[in-house]
C-alpha cells in the first residue's frame, strides 16, 4: 500500500494512494498527519480503513505534496554509509554507524522547491532511502527489525557543504529550512522484500549522478533500525535515512552544486520518484 500526504486547499491531510485515486484517512480520522496516525491508530489500522473505504478524489486534485511524514519525532540520517561515498570523502570506514539528526522543519515534500539560501552556493544532492518506523521499538534485535518498518521511501538529504564543514559537527549544514526532499509516497513493507535489493538513482537535470543498490550498505537497514533503538526508542513515524552513495557534486571535478532552476530526482525501485525543482531563498 502506498500513503501520501498533501494538502487540498487550506487543509493539510493524509491518505492512501490507489489507482491514481485518494482515500482521504486524514479526513475521517480527524489527524492531520501521518506520524500522529501511526503512532495513534498503528499501520495495520491505517492500512484496514484504506481497504474498506471507497476513494474520494483524484491525486490531480491535491494542491500540493508535503513530507511523507511531516510530523515525525525523530529523524536520524547515516553518514558514509556505502563504500563508494567513504573513499570519494577520503574518510575511512568506522566500526559503528556515523549517525546526524534532521529536523522537520528542514523538509519538503514531493515536487516542492529546495530552497538555496543566500548564506551559500554549494547546495549538494545526496540521493538516498528513508526508513518510517511503523511499531515502537527498544533494543530491537536485526532480526526483528523489519517488523518494525511501516515503510520506505525517496529522501534527498541535501546539503549546506561550507555550512557542514564549519565544525566536525554537520547540524547546521543538514539543517537549512526546506533543503531536504521527501516523497513522493510510502510504500509499505507488504510491497517490499525483507531481503530484496532496492536500487537508488541520483538525476540533476536528467543527468545520472548516482546510481547504486542496497546490498552495498555498509550497515544494513536492519542494522540501523537496531543500532538507533539501542540508545533511544523508537516511535512509529519515527524517520532513518540510509545513506548516499558515491558521486556527490562536491567531490566532483569540478564541483557540481545545485543551482536556481534546477531540478533533482531521486528514484528508488518500487518506492517510486521524488522530484523538486531548486529555488533561491
Amino acid at each position: 500500500m502506498k500513503f501520501i500526504s498533501f494538502t487540498k486547499g487550506a487543509a493539510h491531510s493524509f491518505g492512501a494512494l490507489r489507482d491514481g485515486q485518494v482515500i482521504d484517512l486524514g479526513g475521517r480520522l480527524g489527524i492531520a498527519d501521518l506520524g500522529r496516525a501511526l503512532r495513534r491508530h498503528g499501520l495495520d489500522k491505517l492500512k484496514n480503513e484504506a481497504d474498506k473505504n471507497s476513494a474520494d478524489f483524484s491525486i490531480e486534485d491535491i494542491s500540493s505534496y508535503r513530507p511523507v511524514v511531516a510530523d515525525p519525532d525523530k529523524i536520524f540520517c547515516a553518514g558514509l554509509n556505502y563504500d563508494a561515498h567513504v573513499k570519494e570523502t577520503n574518510k575511512e570506514r568506522t566500526k559503528q554507524p556515523t549517525m546526524f539528526t534532521r529536523f522537520a522543519s528542514a523538509q519538503v515534500g514531493h515536487m516542492q522547491p529546495m530552497i538555496l539560501p543566500p548564506e551559500s552556493d554549494k547546495f549538494d544532492y545526496e540521493g538516498e532511502i528513508a526508513v518510517v518506523i511503523g511499531k515502537e521499538g527498544r533494543r530491537i534485535s536485526e532480526n526483528k527489525a523489519f517488523s518494525h518498518i511501516a515503510g520506505f521511501s525517496c529522501y534527498n538529504d541535501g546539503s549546506i557543504r561550507d555550512w557542514q564543514m564549519h565544525t566536525s559537527q554537520w547540524t547546521p549544514g543538514k539543517n537549512f529550512e526546506g533543503t531536504g526532499g521527501f516523497g513522493p509516497s510510502l510504500v509499505t513493507t507488504d510491497e517490499i522484500g525483507e531481503n530484496e535489493a532496492l536500487t537508488l538513482e541520483t538525476r540533476l537535470n536528467g543527468q545520472v549522478m548516482q546510481h547504486t543498490t542496497t546490498d552495498l550498505l555498509i550497515f544494513s537497514i536492519p542494522e540501523l533500525v537496531s543500532y538507533v533503538s539501542t540508545f533511544i526508542t523508537l516511535l512509529p513515524g519515527d524517520v532513518i535515512v540510509t545513506g548516499t552513495p558515491g558521486g556527490v557534486g562536491v567531490k566532483r571535478q569540478p564541483p557540481v552544486f545545485m543551482k536556481d532552476g534546477d531540478i533533482v530526482e531521486i528514484e528508488v525501485s518500487k518506492v517510486g520518484i521524488l522530484k523538486n525543482p531548486i529555488r533561491a531563498e
